[in-house]
Order: structure tokens, then sequence, then C-alpha cells
């Protein structure tokens, strides 16, 4: 029930707004061919910035038997050089502001998450929680 109640509050205060800027940005990539590789991580991050609460981020590292290779390494650089630097700070900058208050502590983790999975989406799953 808490994580349905936070999810709501999520959606309303501004996780819509995020999430479709994550599918929009998609979007774009998938148009050029060259930037199709990335648009699938977007739209997987678009899918945990609408409802993030009881699910959570599974690094390649993290998962049994994955791992991303040298080819995703490498897409994850090209991301990180020329979209993940400034799309995390924006993350930070929001969960700065959410953590001012007691009651927003919750959202500025789940927004330090999405700073986190901004720096380098190649490779990182998204599961619901146990």
């Amino acid at each position: 029930m808490i994580r349905l109640i936070l999810n709501i509050l999520w959606f309303i205060f501004g996780g819509w707004i995020s999430g479709l800027l994550w599918l929009l940005g998609g979007a774009i990539l998938a148009i050029t061919v060259v930037g199709l590789p990335w648009a699938f991580s977007a739209w997987r991050i678009a899918s945990y910035s609408f409802w993030p609460f009881g699910r959570e981020v599974v690094w390649a590292g993290q998962a049994e038997g994955k791992d991303i290779g040298c080819f995703g390494v490498g897409l994850n650089v090209i991301w990180f050089v020329f979209a993940g630097w400034y799309i995390a700070l924006s993350h930070l900058l929001i969960a700065f502001a959410e953590a001012i208050t007691i009651i927003g502590i919750p959202f500025a983790l789940k927004d330090l998450e999405l700073a986190k999975l901004a720096l380098a989406p190649v490779g990182a799953t998204i599961r619901d929680k146990p």
C-alpha cells in the first residue's frame, strides 16, 4: 500500500514529466539509426521513471552471467559524454531539493538512482522487487 501511495505521489509531482521526457528522448534516438542502441535504454528508464517504487535497477555486473562487454562500455562512454552527465546533474539537483524536507527523502533516493542510471544506462535492467 505504501508503494502505491509513493508511486502515485511520484507520478503526480513530476514522474510523468520525467517519464515523458525519457520517452521523447528515446523516440528521437530511435529516429536515427545510430541512436537505436540508446533508445531501448531510454525507454527502459522511462518505465522506471513513471513508477519507480517497488522496482529496482539491476546493473550488468550484479546480474548472474550478464556482462555488457566492450561494446556496451563504449556505448556508455559515448552516452556519458553527449547526454548522461547533464541528465544526471538535473536528477541530482532535483534530489537535493527533495531531500531538504523529511517527506521528500524517499523521492530524493529514487532521483539519485535515476541520476546513476542516466550516467551509464546500457546494460542496466529494471525488475520488480521481491
